[in-house]
């Protein structure tokens, strides 16, 4: 397996530092690395760990998934798209690169896709189970064990 090119990455994490209007420094800072270690990146010098993209995918608000395959540690082929239709990564990744939004409105509009997907969740567990057709009893009231008191 021949190594990638990791300009397109470093390229990448700039296209997305200049969409969140930050700069080199207040990235680095924010994702906990330094300064010429960032710039590195960027200019296709340095290949990021896993843990560094993960790192940088939370102070860009973006997804990280979305950096592991840009860096060939994820394969972005068609089990990464049926995965991202079913958990949401999808929807993170186009907000995250949508060039016509600012980073404010793109934590707004995750922030709100994530309030969505916890009460979608929630109401999801909230039905209850469906029953055998075969079946007369009720599953609906509680189990007692013992004599009831009256």
């Amino acid at each position: 397996m021949g190594a990638l090119p990791i300009g397109p990455l470093g390229e990448y994490i700039r296209e997305q530092r200049r969409n969140a209007q930050y700069s080199v420094r207040q990235l680095a800072q924010a994702a906990g690395v330094s300064n010429p270690y960032l710039s590195q990146i960027e200019r296709g010098l340095r290949k990021p760990s896993a843990e560094i993209l993960q790192q940088l995918a939370k102070a860009l608000r973006i997804s990280a998934e979305t950096l592991y395959v840009r860096a060939g540690l994820l394969d972005g082929g068609a089990d990464v798209d049926e995965d991202a239709a079913t958990d949401g990564h999808g929807v993170r990744a186009a907000v995250a690169e949508d060039p016509w939004l600012n980073a404010r409105q793109k934590r707004a509009l995750l922030d709100i896709y994530e309030a969505f997907r916890i009460e979608s969740a929630a109401a999801e567990q909230a039905v209850p189970a469906p029953q055998d057709d075969d079946s007369d009893e009720t599953i609906h009231s509680p189990v007692t064990s013992g004599p009831t008191e009256q």
